[in-house]
């Protein structure tokens, strides 16, 4: 069975990549059928022959998850399009510090709440109260 992987090339703790069509069983640094582009995923440079993996892929060859990947994400001349992550990853004590001050403002914000619907207890207590006491004089009124 064809796959198309990576093959590793580069040297310690910085790794480039072939991105090539292989037997499967052969080593991962083994002789490939046909090399298709290269991956730095340090710098995102990627030179890719999305037509000719396409190819491949229609003839039967099962591609990593890698390769799936740069295939979805490349541009029309082969190139990544990479986007980067929006969101910034924060520290525990940062997100602890931010949900600490999320906490804050809602207590603050329930406060103001509160003391409204304080006030309008006792507004609504006295009504029950008057109501109470309507039905107790009319009460003996009709016996």
């Amino acid at each position: 069975m064809v796959k198309i992987r990576l093959k590793r090339l580069g040297y310690k703790k910085n790794p480039s990549y072939r991105i090539v069509a292989i037997d499967s069983r052969e080593k991962r640094e083994g002789a490939p059928i046909e090399e298709l582009g290269y991956y730095n995923p340090k710098t995102k440079e990627m030179k890719f022959n999305v037509e000719r993996a396409k190819a491949r892929l229609a003839q039967g060859a099962k591609a990593s998850e890698t390769v799936m990947y740069l295939i979805n994400n490349a541009n029309a001349d082969g190139t990544l399009n990479y986007k980067k992550s929006e969101t910034k990853k924060l520290s525990k004590k940062a997100q602890a510090k931010l949900n600490e001050a999320k906490a804050q403002e809602e207590a603050k914000a329930a406060e103001p709440a509160e003391t409204a619907e304080a006030a309008e207890a006792p507004q609504a207590a006295e009504a029950t109260e008057t109501t109470e006491a309507a039905a107790e004089a009319e009460a003996p009124a009709e016996a």
